[in-house]
């Protein structure tokens, strides 16, 4: 397997930072609401699975997870691991397979579930991962239980404009994308209304992960924009019974989607992640009718 240690490094650097930066805004919008509520940092070492019997050290990460008065439940997680693939996971893996099942991965990902139904719940992630091949994969998709139309425009248009500056392409491209994989097949119907997403971007060289890389920090940095301007905007809506009722029952929707088809859960559960920050993404309260 090629060495990515420095640009993993790298990666790591720049995912930790954007953790900082989004947990102490999300801690400012819960000042402005009269809430004391902060993020709880716990560190945790990854779980050495049965295939990697060698003593290495697998690394780990860090879950921070906050439940305020805004934010009912908003986890941020952080990590860099590394180890083998089991067996019968490896070869669904792009760049590994039986004979080469290394792989080191480093990355950030944030699902926010909001107390009023009327502020959208929101997850974005980005990764750096490496086997035989390196690339960069993430996205950010808005997932609001009462969709507002210029809430939805606002989102997009700001990663619009993140994709723009990097090629005319890729916003149709992560767009359809993302209304591709956000999508719940056994209820017919999408998580939320969308966003970007998008995977393999490969890094075969310097000057590839450079620009890949480059357009992960856009992403970040586009997500810290405009999502918090969406929260601002909403949190002080009254509420109606009705509406929060509504508010559960699409979340029941929301977990079906991360219990039973996404990819990130699904991958932390195949490499020992840590099982609370990988199920962080449900959401505290739901009903099913």
């Amino acid at each position: 397997m090629t060495d990515w240690t420095t640009q993993t490094a790298q990666a790591r650097t720049w995912f930790e930072a954007l953790r900082t930066r989004i947990c102490a805004e999300f801690e400012a919008i819960e000042r402005e609401a009269g809430s004391d509520a902060a993020f709880e940092y716990t560190a945790w070492d990854r779980d050495t699975l049965e295939n990697e019997g060698d003593g290495s050290h697998g690394g780990g990460g860090t879950r921070a997870v906050m439940k305020g008065k805004v934010f009912e439940k908003v986890g941020v997680n952080v990590s860099t691991v590394s180890g083998l693939f089991a067996p019968q996971f490896a070869g669904t893996i792009n760049g590994a397979s039986v004979e080469q099942p290394g792989f080191t991965a480093t990355g950030i990902s944030l699902v926010a579930h909001m107390a009023n139904p009327h502020v959208p719940a929101v997850h974005m992630n980005t990764r750096f991962l490496t086997t035989q091949a390196a690339w960069f994969g993430g996205g950010a998709d808005l997932n609001p239980p009462i969709p507002y139309d210029e809430d939805t425009e606002a989102f997009h248009a700001r990663f619009r404009a993140a994709c723009a500056a990097h090629n005319p392409t890729y916003y149709d491209r992560f767009k359809q994308w993302a209304d591709d994989y956000f999508f719940i097949p056994h209820r017919n119907v999408h998580r939320g209304v969308g966003g970007i997403f998008y995977d393999h971007l490969e890094c075969d060289d310097d000057a590839a992960f450079e620009r890949n890389f480059a357009f992960t920090r856009d992403v970040g940095d586009a997500f810290l924009d405009v999502f918090p301007k969406i929260v601002r905007q909403r949190m002080g809506a009254e509420w109606t019974a009705a509406e929060k009722q509504q508010q559960l029952e699409w979340r029941g929707r929301y977990a079906e989607f991360n219990l039973v088809y996404d990819r990130g859960t699904l991958f932390g559960l195949k490499t020992g992640g840590n099982i609370d920050a990988i199920l962080m993404s449900l959401p505290p309260e739901a009903v099913w009718s």
